[in-house]
């Protein structure tokens, strides 16, 4: 099983189609059974959160963050057929991934749509469907472009957290790190360093949420150890 897993991670790094995987793993059908099944059954999720409790522990902080981040990222689809969209903004034909991360980077929960669903839907979708994990959010940080206007009432009325909008300062056009933003931010670059999250390789949205969910589990993973 420990050589399984490893087959997983290989091509989560590399990238490589599942017929590709070096002779020194399991034979491939047998580790593509083993992703499909504990992605459907919910290992992959329940390891991940396990896996953030036990690093926040060691940062010392409580196991349940009181803030996190919310954004999104819009990613390019590969020749595989599946559900994608096209993003008028960013002008990218693809998959877009919704992410809220605590303080410290650490991914809270995501969720994968086609990349013409706007951000204020997609936050409304991760809302809905937020872990246990999330019971003592009080606040969230979100981009002044995509977030605020309704979606600021709406959560108001239905959660105990408010959003705070971060805005970009008017004056310039300039690169700018904005507060409390750039931790998002910068999960994005670690996500990035995945070549299997490059672009959407997936049928389905729900397989794409399984590898960021393995990609930030490795992250965790090398800091613990």
């Amino acid at each position: 099983m420990r050589q399984v897993l490893n087959a997983i991670l290989y091509i989560l790094k590399t990238g490589c189609q599942w017929r590709q995987l070096p002779r020194e793993f399991p034979a491939w059908y047998s580790v593509n059974y083993y992703f499909h099944r504990w992605s459907h059954d919910g290992t992959w999720e329940r390891l991940h959160h396990l896996l953030r409790s036990r690093l926040r522990e060691k940062c010392g902080r409580h196991k349940q963050p009181t803030a996190g981040c919310l954004d999104s990222q819009s990613v390019k689809c590969s020749a595989v057929p599946g559900q994608r969209g096209f993003d008028a903004g960013k002008k990218i034909n693809g998959r877009k991934r919704h992410i809220l991360v605590d303080t410290l980077g650490l991914l809270l929960t995501v969720v994968v749509t086609v990349a013409s669903v706007q951000d204020r839907d997609g936050a409304r979708l991760l809302f809905r469907h937020l872990p246990g994990g999330c019971k003592r959010l009080r606040k969230i940080w979100v981009d002044g472009g995509g977030y605020s206007g309704r979606l600021v009432d709406w959560v108001a009325e239905r959660f105990k957290f408010c959003l705070e909008v971060v805005l970009r300062p008017r004056e310039t056009r300039k690169f700018v790190l904005l507060p409390r933003r750039w931790v998002v931010e910068r999960t994005f670059g670690w996500l990035n360093h995945s070549r299997r999250l490059s672009k959407s390789c997936e049928r389905l949205t729900r397989t794409d949420e399984t590898w960021v969910y393995i990609a930030m589990t490795r992250i965790m993973l090398r800091r613990l150890t």
